[in-house]
Formats: structure tokens, C-alpha cells, sequence
């Protein structure tokens, strides 16, 4: 989740940059101790966000030639976004500087299309593959009560019990202030996504049971399971799980190799000398946005 927050963290300035060298008044600013002109402008934004901002707009020219990246596609990956933040995402984006969802999906887009680039050079063998398949677990729906500590887990497992509404005993009892509202639901989820003793505990479920209380680093957890997807065949999930095996392989080193590629075949070459090393990959191994 915060992957791609921690990597895509080109907004604000950097957007702005594009911008600020268009047509019109040269003038930006008056004042009675002198003016601000639309080059002092662009020079002071270039030297802070330039390469960032060059960057950003040689890639977009570049992959959205090859790659593209559907609108069902994008909204998925915003929603998956919004169920891990819960009730932060809005204050995320604007930790990372983003005015809007719609400036987060600029450069969300940007890195689902390096993405699909560096995936290109990701290979992976049949027993890969069949071994992801054998371990997989398919999605489920849950909704918990989360509180601090286990007496009071099971006098809210006791009012369960004796038929008081699910949503309400969550309104009333549960810290978690991202799904309370929601009478505690959680959504879809995967292996991976949670709490592993909560995960374990929720995946042990079936449809409609409740748990008794469980420990997780957070408190402690009513949870019902409220529903669960069923494992399709190996033939019929094959090429996702293709994708999935190849992008839990991506490194940063990875993308740098399938962005100098890109850029070499497009023969990118930059004119402005103060932006020279812009285009020059960052060193490092860091898995790439999830």
C-alpha cells in the first residue's frame, strides 16, 4: 500500500513546473519593492522540482506510446489504495502533497505504466507458478469490533451471542475508527493484507461465524467472516497469477533497466544542461509500488 505513496511522491511543485513557463504576462507578481517575473519563477521552480518535473514528462511522453493503462485498472488499484488507508487516505495524500484524488492518479498512472515496462523483462517458470497456485488462498470478507483489551472482547462476543446487531455493538465499542462507521466492515482482503494473527483467525472462519476474542498487535478482535471467494482452476488464473509472481520480483533496479530501455529506443536526449542528469536512474533495490 504505502509503496506506492513512498514511490510516486511527485506532485504539488513538481506539477506546477510544467506549467509555469506559458505564454502570457511576464509579470507573476507586483509589489512596490519590485516585480517577479514568470523566467524568475520557472528558474527558482526548475532548480527545486526540475528534474523531478522532467522526469515525470519524458516518461509519460514516452510509455503511453507502449503501455497503456485502463481507467478499470487505475480505479482498482485507488480503491485498493482506499481500502488499506481506511479512514486516513484523505490525509495521506495530502501528507505526500497531493491536492486530489485526481493528482494522486496522474502519477499513480505513470508508475502502473513503468510497471507494465519492467514487467516485460520479469521471468518466471511453470513450477513458480503452480507452487503460488498450491499456497493461494482466494479473497474473503470480514467485518471485526476491535477494543483494547480481552475482557471487554468478550462482553462484546457475549451481546453477540444473545443477538444484538453486528453494526451496532461495532458502532458502539470499536476503536478502529476506519471501519466503525461502517458497522466494522473491512471489505475484500487477501493473504498479506493483514494482521497476520488476525488474518490467520479470519481465513479459520466460515461464511457468517463469529470468532471468539483474538489478539492481534492492535487489541483484541471480535471477527465474522461474511464471505468468501472460491478457488478457481489452476488454467483460469494462470495469467493473473503471472502477474502477480513477475511484479512480487520487481525491484527498483529492475525499473531502472526497463526505463533506460525505453528511453534509449525513444533516443530521449536533454538539451538543458542544468537538467542533464535528470533522466539518470537512482541507485537502489527496493521493491517496486505494489
Amino acid at each position: 500500500m504505502k509503496k506506492w505513496i513512498l514511490a510516486l511522491t511527485l506532485a504539488g511543485g513538481v506539477l506546477a513546473l510544467s506549467a509555469c513557463n506559458q505564454s502570457g504576462s511576464d509579470t507573476v507578481a507586483e509589489s512596490k519593492v519590485g516585480n517577479v517575473t514568470q523566467e524568475e519563477l520557472y528558474n527558482t521552480m526548475k532548480e527545486k522540482y526540475g528534474d523531478q518535473a522532467l522526469q515525470q514528462l519524458v516518461y509519460e511522453k514516452v510509455l503511453s506510446k507502449k503501455y497503456k493503462v485502463t481507467d478499470k485498472e487505475l480505479n482498482a488499484k485507488i480503491d485498493q489504495l482506499k481500502t488499506d488507508l481506511g479512514a486516513n487516505f484523505e490525509t495521506t495524500l495530502a501528507q505526500y502533497g497531493y491536492k486530489s484524488e485526481d493528482d494522486l492518479k496522474k502519477t499513480m498512472k505513470l508508475g502502473m505504466m513503468q510497471e507494465k515496462a519492467a514487467l516485460k523483462g520479469v521471468k518466471v517458470t511453470e513450477k513458480e507458478l503452480k507452487d503460488y497456485y498450491d499456497t493461494y488462498q482466494p479473497e474473503i470478507k470480514a467485518r471485526h469490533i476491535l477494543v483494547a483489551d480481552e475482557k471487554t472482547a468478550k462482553e462484546v462476543k457475549s451481546k453477540l451471542d444473545k443477538g444484538e446487531k453486528f453494526e451496532d455493538v461495532a458502532k458502539k465499542y470499536s476503536t478502529d475508527e476506519g471501519s466503525k462507521a461502517n458497522g466494522g466492515d473491512l471489505g475484500w482482503f487477501g493473504t498479506g493484507k493483514m494482521d497476520p494473527d488476525f488474518e490467520k483467525a479470519a481465513y479459520a472462519l466460515k461464511v457468517n461465524e463469529i470468532s471468539g476474542p483474538v489478539k492481534s498487535q492492535f487489541g483484541y478482535h471480535i471477527i465474522q467472516l461474511t464471505d468468501k471467494k472460491e478457488k478457481k482452476p489452476y488454467a483460469e488464473m494462470k495469467a493473473e497469477i503471472e502477474t502477480q509472481v513477475k511484479t512480487s520480483k520487481l525491484t527498483t533496479e529492475e525499473i531502472n533497466k526497463a526505463m533506460k530501455r525505453e528511453l534509449e529506443a525513444a533516443d530521449v536526449k536533454v538539451s538543458d544542461k542544468d537538467l542533464k542528469d535528470a533522466l539518470t536512474p537512482q541507485t537502489g533495490t527496493e521493491a517496486a509500488p505494489q
